[in-house]
């Protein structure tokens, strides 16, 4: 018997729950929508990140939100990942690659330097094949193709924010990614 579009959606949900579940129990904190085509990956936490508050919940998320509102992502379409564990260290690359492939997003934000470095050794093997060295080392504002998704790292999002100049380059990186649209 074939089964139906609820029975399907609700498959889909309770395996996401389950892998999310997991990932949590592991150290793993994502915050957002877990079914959405953009990720974001943060390592460098503000003081009230660290002391507990939800990931991206201060000024940086907001400048995210509208930027990503800006592009035409719609305000729902994104999820956040800690590069960094419990205990302040970064995630180990193999359950970074997890995580990430769990989430599968379109297009994945590297916001700066801790969560870039995560990121190369998480994909290694598949940024060594890319075309150009730029793209193979996540170089801020190079995008890159890898396992379907556009990566890109941006460099110190949340410091960018204290300058005007930073801010429009940041703006100038984003806008190298709007909304893929429907694969229909």
């Amino acid at each position: 018997m074939a089964a139906t579009r609820g029975q399907r959606r609700d498959a889909y949900v309770a395996k996401a729950s389950f892998e999310l579940a997991s990932l949590k129990e592991r150290g793993v904190e994502t915050a957002g929508n877990a079914f959405s085509s953009l990720l974001l990956v943060k390592g460098e936490l503000s003081e009230e990140e660290a002391a507990g508050a939800a990931l991206l919940s201060g000024p940086d998320g907001r400048a995210l939100a509208s930027a990503f509102e800006r592009l035409g992502y719609a305000p729902e379409d994104w999820a956040s990942l800690s590069a960094l564990g419990p205990d302040g260290t970064p995630l180990a690359p193999g359950l970074a690659r997890e995580a990430v492939c769990c989430l599968d997003p379109d297009t994945l934000v590297a916001l700066d330097d801790v969560a870039a470095d995560l990121m190369r050794q998480a994909f290694a093997e598949e940024l060594v094949r890319l075309p150009s060295l730029g793209q193979a080392m996540l170089a801020d504002g190079e995008v890159a193709q890898v396992l379907g998704m556009r990566v890109i790292a941006l460099g110190g999002f949340a410091a960018s924010l204290a300058s005007p100049r930073e801010k429009q380059l940041m703006w100038a990186r984003l806008k190298q990614i709007p909304p893929l649209g429907e694969p229909y």
